[in-house]
């Protein structure tokens, strides 16, 4: 298989060299912004830029980019743009900046938006340059760049300079372009288009002839456009050399019409234009299509077109068509040509009296059509108004090739879009892994376009939605899986035997050589399909291997994904791999199945389930795993192999590989969006067009909802009445009670209701009458009735001062609709979640809300603070895999809640048999939930009963206030309680106080009638189903988890009414859609009340490794960062209470009126110096360490030896001055950092007890925590240490003495590092300087000097500090507004920017010790 060449870095340039170029010089006189005295406008700088550094350079990206870096475009180029100075050099700038802003993806259209008055006369001229001659004044080459500058515009529809210019292209007055007959066909299709073409009509003759003839032009553009490229397109030779200016304005060109046609706003009248030119046929029919290396991806984009036009979709209502409908449309036109071919065209009976399925075929219709002529064929078409009527006694100019394809592809059966889905193989396979036009390598420049679906604003329908996020999803995947094969099959070292076999000369921890595999079972089809249901298969390996990667690969469980791969090295023994030439020819490469583990088999043959029993000890080293194969992907190896030939796929596996299972559940989420576009999809009717991306982007707003609820109970959400009126200022607080002391809180509002949509009526002054009351709110004050006499009855309440905004965010989340929470830093997100969470709770006790966050860290830090606030325990459930990291001693996963209502039950029975020991009934009502039941029906009611009959008010005359205690049947009962339980003050304070009592009482007897379904059900996972489905009104999970187990929870029956995300703007499109359809509809709708997103989308995007993905295909775009481009309107939380006012002003700029919290200004721990630091931020370069600086040990593995040293130190040097380890955490933007500053951590100072390690996840440290109160303390513990380190140094020398010489495999360290040290955090010192030393070659010289010199030289560096980065925060919890005592440093380590461009993968943040 042949391998593309491995694109080239892109090399960023330098300053040095930015300064030096022409351009800069140029900059600097005429635009840059920090020049005050520029030189005037001069077009000829504009001509000479363009001629001498553009086009010279081959409209190179360095160039390019140097000019959009000095914001040519924003200061020069449209400032200073008019129709007197207007040029072909001027209009191509312009799109080469544009374009650039675009590859970049920063905002494109904010300059223009800021002058718009010449855009028009602008627009109007890119449109006639597009169709200008190639051979005339614009090359091929700068038609391609306006081409790319068209689909930009077309696909920024949502600005509105755009769409202005746009819609006169697309809209249906462009059926001027069709063919008479064509035109007249559509128009009596639909009879309502034929009054609004009438109506068009009458307008243009009012039109004066130039304007006309304007407006003419413009619609037949996308006409005249696609005539043009045609012309382009036969010019291709089929074998002679061609330019690649043709070959990228073809691919160009396809790339705008699958654009064109994937939007609903242009597609509309589009696609019946693109249908009438017959574009699809002359490509198929074209040279570039047939010459392989050239036209590869051209017939890429080709298929994704043919795709669109044919999608199942109604152009002009835009509903998606069901697979009946799409059926009934094929039947019609069969017939119609059967009808034309009976009446007209004698010698096509046998076709017209055929049925359809027999003559539907593309065989049966060549077969057909075939034999005839072409001036007959020409016939056929112009009858079906597909062609031109043929003038009599005239031959046709059409190609007989070229009408019969028009009339096959046309009328062939066309297998539906969900029938391909399902025989889709899941797996990747190598043609798909190793294509560079699908699965780009890392080094994507932005440059060219590639077959790859698109994330933008619209989607045509739900299952495109489905089916683009599907693709890309599988793509993105596939790149990691390439990244993973690549990785373990070169340690592997596969090399040619003697004898022609494979030897492996290296060793794997993620692949190991198959010994034997054999297909045991292929099942029958199902009923209708051609693949099989099932395919299994034995694979063997030897594990002859360390004992910890033994029980990885035994530890391997159901489901895990593993590959299995075929090599042929065609390299003799020894020969060295060189990472830098193409991976495939290198090792021989042949083939890539994936597969998926059912079990280990044990010594008798059968599968090993997993369970909670043991695992059976195997006695030796080979192990045979039972994997499922693809059955789709067998099917089709299969069919290749008996049809083609082919040889037997699957008797030549020799490698198998597993991947960490973290990075491996593609599979199940892939099953998941496929199993979704085979259901029906109901998303709620207020959330549908939202989604897509149409209609009014507030309509799901609250305030534009049917059914907005005018009371709400806002709980403990006010500190008082103060703090409600000040969240509400905009409104007129109206208080039901006068009193001041009854005016505290939890209130009741009752919120203005809206008017209607009928005019306000106006007073006799012109005023609005209503308009205070639509600013009166009313606020009841109500007491929460009395729970019990004990402590612990009291309700828990909020103690946050929520600010206005962050009480609107509260209230819109507790109204039905979509809300969006946009939260900067410090902003109190958390918070808000939790109070909107609370405040669901109690208004609505019958509703279920679920909650889903990117990560289990930040799910673990909301479920925290969940159990703080006013809920019940036993209805708060924890799903996945996250639950063991809350800081709690209590079990939220799904078997810890039935512990705990198991123990619960047998604690509240106990409690019933003490009640009925108080009141002395005799038998056993303890007995089950069941009998607690009857006992509290017949015993406690009817005392309780008897009670109030006697102390509640009859008449005139009010009891005694004694006589409540007096006849109180439960004292002996609550003899435990704080006494006395009756204060005797009055009569309601104490029939409140026996109120609670009896509450308390009931509550007892409702749990355990909530509890009877345990003793009913007796395995573990049937009550586990129970709580989950039932039980639980809060449940929790991660959105990957919801992404694996959607099939499980709609199978389960599991229900829910709101939805809560929190983080959604790092959460991938897909991940965020998927928790929306966990439920079955009701009566064909979702229960789905409301959808509350919480995020930053100033802040990290979803994590997309293929730097195609992120900017050609947009995958990083996350949903909520979607909806606040479409216009949705959001809630800004605008204070902040973590950082310092100075550092907030590092990144305030970037929201609408960040401000600071109070306590901010106030409070001397944000206002006082740091100890021991000068500046509260600083950026610093680190000089290259003993001459060496920044080294790459293995590929995208990059380190800095000098800055991971530096900021260990400093590090230290907070930790002496009195820091604790726990609150400072080192972030650095690089893997390879990130393992290397560990493992000096490890090795200065990690197993010292009196430093530690920097914060890692919200660990606690392991060792006491020491405070120094005084000098001669602080001389006591620097002197300890310093004992500490000598100690260390000479034990760590004395062991490397003894160390025998070690035989490390060339870069199998550093496979060490990611795998071993990630997860033994514990390294000892010798193992971690080994690993070092072996990583980096500086590492040794830097080891042979003393540790214990680490601690003077610090006295001499640090105290200055100005080279230093540090950064200084409030808290080390990223969410919560904190207590102001926690002052967290962060120390940034790679201060130095790397002079080339990264690999996605390794520039992810990696924090060493992350909070």
């Amino acid at each position: 298989m042949a391998t593309p060449a491995q694109p080239k870095k892109i090399v960023a340039p330098t300053v040095s060299q930015i300064n030096a170029e022409f351009v800069t010089q140029l900059a600097c006189k005429y635009w840059a912004p920090h020049i005050k005295k520029k030189s005037p406008f001069d077009i000829k700088v504009i001509e000479d830029i363009y001629e001498k550094e553009i086009v010279k350079s081959r409209f190179a990206i360095r160039k390019i980019m140097l000019l959009e870096f000095s914001q040519y475009l924003e200061n020069y180029l449209w400032m200073n743009y008019s129709p007197e100075v207007s040029s072909k050099a001027y209009l191509m700038s312009i799109c080469c900046m544009v374009n650039e802003k675009f590859r970049e993806n920063v905002p494109a259209w904010e300059t223009f938006k800021k002058k718009p008055d010449h855009f028009p006369f602008f627009f109007k001229c890119i449109l006639k340059a597009a169709l200008a001659e190639t051979d005339g004044e614009f090359s091929l080459h700068e038609q391609t760049i306006l081409l790319l500058f068209l689909d930009h515009c077309f696909n920024s529809l949502e600005v509105d300079l755009i769409r202005s210019q746009v819609q006169q292209l697309i809209s249906l007055p462009m059926w001027m372009g069709l063919q008479p007959a064509r035109l007249e066909l559509e128009l009596k299709k639909t009879p309502k288009l034929r009054k609004f073409w009438n109506l068009i009509k009458k307008n243009d003759e009012k039109m004066d002839p130039e304007a006309r003839e304007q407006a003419y032009q413009e619609r037949r553009f996308l006409s005249q456009l696609i005539q043009k490229f045609i012309s382009v397109l036969k010019s291709v030779p089929l074998s002679e050399p061609v330019t690649m200016d043709e070959v990228h304005y073809c691919e160009r060109f396809i790339e705008l019409m699958i654009d064109l046609e994937a939007l609903l706003p242009t597609r509309r009248w589009f696609n019946t234009i693109l249908d009438d030119s017959h574009l699809l046929v002359h490509c198929y029919l074209s040279n570039l299509v047939h010459r392989e290396e050239d036209g590869h991806l051209f017939s890429q984009l080709l298929d994704m077109l043919k795709f669109y036009t044919g999608f199942e979709i109604n152009d002009q209502t835009g509903n998606a068509l069901t697979e009946n409908e799409m059926t009934t449309i094929h039947y019609d036109r069969i017939t119609s040509l059967q009808r034309a071919a009976f009446a007209h065209f004698p010698e096509l009976y046998d076709f017209a009296l055929s049925n359809v399925a027999e003559v539907d075929t593309r065989e049966s219709l060549v077969k057909c059509f075939g034999p005839l002529s072409s001036n007959t064929l020409h016939q056929v078409a112009s009858y079906l108004c597909l062609l031109p009527t043929l003038p009599k006694n005239e031959d046709t100019t059409f190609d007989k090739e070229f009408l019969l394809e028009l009339l096959v592809s046309r009328h062939e059966r066309r297998i539906s879009q969900i029938q391909q889905l399902n025989q889709m193989p899941l797996y990747p396979t190598e043609k798909i892994i190793w294509d560079e036009n699908i699965v780009p390598t890392e080094y994507y420049s932005g440059e060219g376009c590639l077959a790859l679906p698109k994330l933008n604003l619209q989607f045509l329908t739900l299952h495109d939605y489905l089916l683009r996020n599907f693709n890309l999803f599988r793509l993105e995947s596939t790149y990691e899986i390439r990244q993973d094969i690549e990785d373990s099959v070169s340690r592997m070292k596969p090399w040619q035997s003697e004898y022609g076999g494979v030897v492996f000369g290296g060793w794997a921890r993620m692949a190991q050589p198959i010994v034997a595999f054999t297909v045991v079972e292929v099942a029958k089809p199902n009923i209708g399909e051609n693949w099989p249901t099932r395919v299994r298969a034995d694979v063997t390996i030897n594990l002859n291997v360390r004992d910890h990667i033994k029980d990885e690969w035994e530890g391997l469980r159901k489901h895990d994904v593993c590959f299995l791969i075929t090599v042929r090295p065609t390299k003799p023994y020894g020969t060295k791999f060189d990472r830098r030439r193409p991976f495939i020819e290198q090792v021989g490469l042949v083939y890539v199945r994936g597969c998926e583990i059912q079990g280990m088999l044990d010594d008798k043959g059968r599968v090993i389930e997993d369970g909670p029993e043991p695992r059976p000890n195997l006695r030796g080293e080979s192990r045979t795993f039972r994997v499922f194969l693809d059955p789709n992907q067998y099917q089709q190896d299969m069919t290749n192999t008996i049809q083609n030939g082919a040889e037997d796929v699957y008797e030549t596996f020799n490698i198998i590989m597993r991947r960490k299972p973290k990075e491996n559940n593609f599979k199940a989420v892939l099953e998941t969006i496929r199993n979704l576009m085979n259901t029906d999809c109901v998303v709620p009717d207020w959330l549908h067009d939202i989604i897509l991306g149409y209609g009014d982007p507030s309509s799901a707003h609250y305030s534009k909802m049917p059914n907005q609820i005018a009371t709400l109970d806002f709980n403990d959400t006010f500190l008082s009445i103060e703090h409600l009126k000040s969240s509400f200022p905009a409104h007129n607080v109206k208080v039901t009670v006068d009193d001041p002391a009854l005016q505290i809180p939890p209130f009741r509002i009752t919120f203005p209701a809206r008017s209607g949509k009928g005019k306000k009526r106006k007073d006799a002054d012109g005023e609005d009458e209503d308009s205070e009351e639509a600013k009166a709110l009313i606020v009841e004050p109500h007491v929460i009735p009395n729970r019990g006499p004990y402590p612990y009855n009291q309700p828990k309440r909020n103690t946050i001062q929520f600010t206005h905004t962050q009480i609107e965010a509260i209230r819109a989340g507790m109204q039905p609709g979509l809300t969006m929470v946009v939260g900067p830093p410090g902003t109190g997100k958390t918070d808000v979640a939790v109070q909107i969470i609370s405040n669901i709770y109690h208004n609505f006790p019958e509703q279920r809300t679920l909650i889903v966050t990117h990560s289990n860290q930040a799910l673990n830090q909301l479920f925290e603070k969940i159990m703080a606030l006013d809920i019940d325990e036993r209805h708060l459930l924890r799903l996945g895999h996250g639950e063991e990291e809350l800081e709690t001693e209590k079990d939220f996963s799904r078997y810890g809640r039935v512990n705990y209502v198991l123990a619960r039950r047998i604690e509240l029975l106990e409690e019933v048999k003490r009640l009925q020991k108080s009141l002395g009934v005799p038998g056993d009502a303890s007995y089950t939930c069941e009998t607690a039941g009857y006992f509290f029906l017949y015993q406690v009611m009817s005392r309780w009963e008897e009670y109030i009959s006697k102390v509640k008010n009859q008449g005139t005359t009010l009891p005694e206030v004694s006589e409540i205690s007096t006849f109180f049947p439960f004292h002996e009962y609550f003899a435990n309680a704080p006494q006395p339980i009756f204060k005797g003050r009055s009569y309601e304070e104490d029939m409140e106080i026996a109120e609670g009592c009896f509450r308390h009482i009931k509550k007892i007897f409702t749990q355990l009638e909530e509890f009877r379904a345990s003793e009913l059900l007796r395995s573990g996972l049937d009550r586990s189903k129970y709580l989950l489905v039932k039980e639980a009104k809060i449940i929790a999970m991660t959105c990957t988890h919801a992404a694996l187990k959607r099939h499980d929870l709609v199978k389960l029956g599991f229900k829910y009414d709101n939805i809560l995300m929190e983080e959604a703007a790092q959460i991938l499109e897909i991940e965020t859609f998927i928790p929306l359809l966990l439920q079955n509809p009701q009566d064909g709708f979702s229960r789905l009340k409301r959808w509350i997103m919480i995020g930053d989308h100033h802040q990290l995007p979803p994590v997309i490794k293929n730097m195609a993905f992120q900017k050609y295909s947009n995958m990083e775009q996350s949903l909520f960062t979607r909806f606040v481009r479409v216009g949705v309107p959001t809630v800004d939380l605008d204070a902040q209470g973590r950082a310092r006012a100075s550092l907030c002003n590092l990144y305030n700029w970037r929201y609408k009126n960040l401000g600071n919290l109070p306590h901010v200004q106030l409070l001397p721990e944000f206002s006082t110096a740091n100890a021991g630091l000068l500046y509260d931020f600083q950026l610093i370069n680190v000089e290259d360490f003993q001459g060496v600086g920044e080294s790459e040990p293995n590929p995208y593995f990059y380190q800095n030896l000098g800055e991971a040293e530096y900021v260990v130190a400093l590090f230290m040097y907070m930790c002496l001055l009195g820091y604790p380890a726990d609150k400072i955490s080192i972030l650095t933007t690089y893997n390879g950092q990130k393992h290397l500053i560990r493992d000096i951590i490890n090795r200065r100072c990690g197993s010292n007890p009196l430093i530690g390690r920097p914060n890692k996840n919200g660990e606690r440290p392991s060792h006491e925590v020491q405070i120094i109160k005084n000098m001669p303390q602080m001389a006591n513990f620097v002197y300890n240490m310093y004992m500490h380190l000598i100690q260390t140094t000479h034990h760590y020398h004395q062991t490397l003495l003894q160390l025998p010489p070690a035989m490390v495999e060339e870069g199998e360290e550093v496979q060490t590092q990611e795998t071993e040290l990630e997860t033994e955090e514990e390294t000892t010192p010798i193992q971690a300087d080994i690993l070092h030393s072996s990583a980096d070659a500086s590492s040794s010289q830097e080891t042979s000097g003393s540790q214990a010199e680490t601690i003077p030289a610090l006295a001499e560096t640090i105290p200055g500090l100005s080279e230093t980065t540090l950064d200084q925060k409030a808290s080390s919890n990223p969410e919560a507004i904190p207590a102001p005592t926690e002052t967290t440093a962060t120390v940034v380590a790679s201060a130095t920017a790397p002079t080339e461009a990264k690999t996605p993968q390794d520039a992810t943040p990696a924090p060493v010790g992350t909070k």
